[in-house]
C-alpha cells in the first residue's frame, strides 16, 4: 500500500520537497509517518540529481513529536525512541536540508527540524520541547541540538521549562533563523534551495560533510545519555498519569 502520509517529489531542478501530511494524527510520529520519512530520505540519498531538500509539513503543523501510544510504550519499557532514528535524517542526509517549519514544531518534531542545515520558522506557529511537561527528560537529540542551534541559555530554558513559544517570541529572543509570516516560509525555503541547487552536487556534499562533522560525531554520545536519563525518569508512575492526562486534554 502506498504511504500517503509523506509526499516526496521534485519541485524544481535538483530540489526535492518532502512534505509530512498525516492530517489524521497532526504529524505526530506515527508508524506511517516514520516509515514515510525514512523512505523519502533514502530516495534522496540515492538520487544523484538531488542537490537540496525542503522538509515541510501541512497547514498549521510541521511535526508534533511522539504519539500517545508510543510514549506509553516507552514508559512501559516496550520500546525506545532510538528504535526509529528519524531525528537524524536531515543531519545524515548527504545534501543540504532546509526545514520549512511553516507550522507548529512540538517536542521531537521541533528537535528533528533543528537538525536541518537551514531552519525557517513561522511567526504564527508555536515551538516547544515539551518533554518535561510529561515528567520525562528530553530525547531525540534535543539536549544537543537546542543549545547548539539556539544558544545555551535559550536552549536550556526551553528544555527545562517545557514552555511554548510563538515564532514571533523566538524572533524577539534572537534566534539565528528567519522568522516569517507562515505564507512566506515555503517560498523562502524554495528560494534558498534553488540557490543551493546552482552549486555542484559533489561540492555541496563535501562541504556539508565538513560543516556537520562535529554534530554527527557528538550525536551518538548525547543519544546514549538521553536514553540513560529515560531509564531514570520515563518509568515513573507519575509520567504515565501525565501522558494520559495531557493527551486527553486534562
Amino acid at each position: 500500500m502506498q504511504n500517503t502520509t509523506v509526499d516526496c517529489r521534485e519541485v524544481a531542478p535538483s530540489v526535492v520537497q518532502i512534505t509530512m501530511q498525516d492530517e489524521a494524527h497532526k504529524n505526530t510520529f506515527s508508524d506511517q509517518l516514520i516509515g514515510g520519512l525514512t523512505d523519502a530520505f533514502a530516495k534522496v540519498a540515492a538520487n544523484e540529481q538531488c542537490k537540496a531538500v525542503v522538509l515541510t509539513g501541512y497547514g498549521n503543523y510541521f511535526a508534533s513529536g511522539g504519539t500517545k501510544e508510543s510514549l506509553l510504550k516507552i514508559q512501559e519499557k516496550r520500546i525506545s525512541f532510538t528504535d526509529a532514528d528519524i531525528y537524524s535524517l536531515a543531519l545524515e542526509c548527504p545534501v543540504p536540508v532546509v526545514a520549512a517549519m511553516q507550522g507548529h514544531g512540538i517536542g521531537g518534531g521541533f528537535a528533528m527540524g533543528l537538525f536541518a542545515d537551514f531552519v525557517i520558522l513561522s511567526r504564527e506557529s508555536i515551538y516547544t520541547t515539551n518533554f518535561m511537561r510529561y515528567g520525562f527528560t528530553p530525547g531525540m537529540g534535543a539536549t544537543l541540538v537546542l543549545p547548539k542551534k539556539l544558544g545555551f541559555s535559550l536552549g536550556e530554558e526551553m528544555l527545562l521549562t517545557a514552555k511554548t513559544y510563538y515564532g514571533s517570541e523566538l524572533k524577539e529572543r534572537g534566534v539565528p533563523f528567519p522568522v516569517l509570516p507562515r505564507a512566506e516560509v515555503l517560498p523562502q525555503a524554495f528560494e534558498l534551495a534553488s540557490t543551493l541547487a546552482e552549486k555542484p552536487r559533489f561540492s555541496l556534499i563535501t562541504l556539508k560533510e565538513h560543516l556537520v562533522a562535529e554534530l554527527r560525531a557528538e550525536l551518538p554520545r548525547y543519544i546514549e545519555r538521553e536514553v540513560a536519563m529515560h531509564e531514570k525518569t520515563f518509568h515513573q508512575p507519575e509520567v504515565r498519569d501525565l501522558i494520559n492526562s495531557h493527551y486527553s486534554g486534562g
